[in-house]
């Protein structure tokens, strides 16, 4: 008799721990030790980025209102019910299009953006969630900087707080930031235009530099300027995208510019979604998933 008991008190501490998985245990398994692993996903002619670092699950836009369901199965593969720090790099739609379905379906502790507003009612909805939900939210403009959990940091280089103040272009005013892991860099853009990247270049210059760069405005002629590119000096850039846009992204100009400063070129319209592994070091490897 005290046979079975001792079996079904094993059974049942087993069957409990199972059902004690909780945030923690998912982040966990999303990255292995000190490992941090950036995707950015092939969501179409939109953005959407998602950062696992030890202790947080971080996203950066959430593409465009028709691939809403995409996005949502996208996360869903990938087991995620938290997301500890939502960033809205601007409030277009393929950059915010998909937020009402992350709202919908999974826990955001936390929401970032630049404050810039516009009368859409996917933004309206936008802040709406945040209200009801009771979201934690955030401004932020140059010089702030954000804390990932993990020992790794993000700086925001754009947009100043003049800019907002006397510029409605939205595309330009977007959250430009850096990502930083030890000696990792990553270089995170929105749909910053020239006027905005010499801005940073000018404030900023060599602190500009990046390991990677998110090709910015989906990697448009009116984006990645000589000077920029110079600055940042980037091995690798990220384009992310849909096959045969109606914008004609990315340009021929801004793939010439990319070629002429030898950075390696991934696209999501023919890579698949790309994720970076960094262990902090120098060498960081770039998975396609096509």
């Amino acid at each position: 008799m005290k046979k079975i008991f001792l079996l079904m008190l094993i059974i049942l501490t087993m069957v409990c721990a199972g059902c004690a998985k909780n945030d923690a245990a998912d982040k966990t398994a999303a990255t292995s030790g000190g490992e941090v692993k950036i995707e950015v996903l092939d969501i179409g002619q939109g953005d959407a980025s998602l950062i696992y670092t030890k202790d947080e699950i971080v996203m950066i836009d959430t593409g465009d209102i028709d691939e809403r369901d995409r996005l949502v199965k996208l996360l869903k593969e990938r087991d995620i019910k938290t997301i500890d720090k939502l960033i809205i790099t601007h409030p277009h739609a393929d950059h915010i299009g998909g937020v009402y379905a992350v709202f919908k379906n999974f826990k955001v502790k936390e929401v970032y953006d630049n404050g810039d507003t516009t009368t859409t009612k996917t933004y309206q909805t936008y802040l709406k969630n945040i209200k009801q939900q009771n979201i934690a939210y955030h401004q932020l403009k140059a010089g702030d900087s954000v804390d990932f959990g993990g020992g790794v940091s993000f700086k925001v280089f754009s947009p100043t707080e003049k800019m907002l103040q006397s510029d409605d272009d939205l595309n330009n005013n977007s959250l430009v930031g850096q990502l930083r892991y030890n000696d990792f860099t990553m270089l995170f853009t929105g749909d910053s235009e020239r006027e905005a990247e010499q801005n940073m270049t000018k404030s900023y210059g060599n602190e500009l530099q990046s390991d990677v760069l998110k090709s910015p405005h989906h990697g448009s002629r009116t984006s990645s300027s000589d000077n920029y590119l110079k600055a940042v000096k980037a091995k690798d850039v990220i384009i992310s995208l849909a096959a045969d846009n109606e914008y004609g992204h990315p340009h021929k100009q801004t793939l010439d510019r990319y070629k002429k400063y030898d950075m390696n070129v991934y696209r999501t319209d023919k890579d698949g979604t790309v994720t970076i592994l960094t262990d902090g070091s120098d060498n960081y490897t770039i998975q396609k998933e096509k």
